[in-house]
């Protein structure tokens, strides 16, 4: 039987099967862990930690992820979205 843990991802509550670390987190979402920043119940998470840290229920997880897109002025711009696609506010 798999366990359950329920999480707050970006504000939103969930329940998820098979998960137990930040690293099986974003796997299952399918989120590159290179492109992504975890904060782990208020704690920033380094990304060599992804696979160490073991997540509880009830946890709390803020995940944001860098998309590229234009600048009218520049050219290149880069934002920083939560996933799954709702701005930071600014």
């Amino acid at each position: 039987m798999a366990v359950q843990l329920e999480l707050v991802i970006n504000g939103k509550r969930m329940t998820l099967e098979s998960v137990q670390t930040i690293a099986d987190l974003l796997r299952v979402r399918g989120l590159n862990p290179q492109l992504v920043a975890v904060e782990h119940n208020g704690e920033i998470v380094p990304r060599d930690q992804f696979d160490q840290r073991v997540l509880h229920d009830g946890d709390q997880l803020e995940i944001v992820h860098f998309v590229g897109g234009g600048s009218p002025a520049h050219g290149t711009r880069s934002r920083i979205r939560r996933h799954p696609g709702r701005p930071v506010p600014r």
